[in-house]
């Protein structure tokens, strides 16, 4: 982590860092409620949910450099 060179500047730093928390829980809270509502409305079930998420889980913690 870089030093600030100013207290203000640190203050500022934690002030982004607050609004980045806050829109991280708004996004978060619109994503669970869309997901909700397509699982509500019959559009999709909560397997394939699971499903969906063990798959691109498994994408995303895989090497991006497979040995051959």
């Amino acid at each position: 982590m870089e030093s600030f060179s100013t207290s203000m500047d640190l203050v500022q730093f934690i002030g982004k860092l607050g609004d980045l928390k806050d829109e991280h829980y708004h996004l978060i809270l619109v994503q669970s409620a869309l997901i909700e509502l397509l699982i509500d409305k019959g559009i999709i079930s909560r397997q394939e949910l699971d499903h969906k998420i063990t798959e691109v889980d498994r994408l995303m913690t895989g090497s991006p450099y497979p040995m051959a």
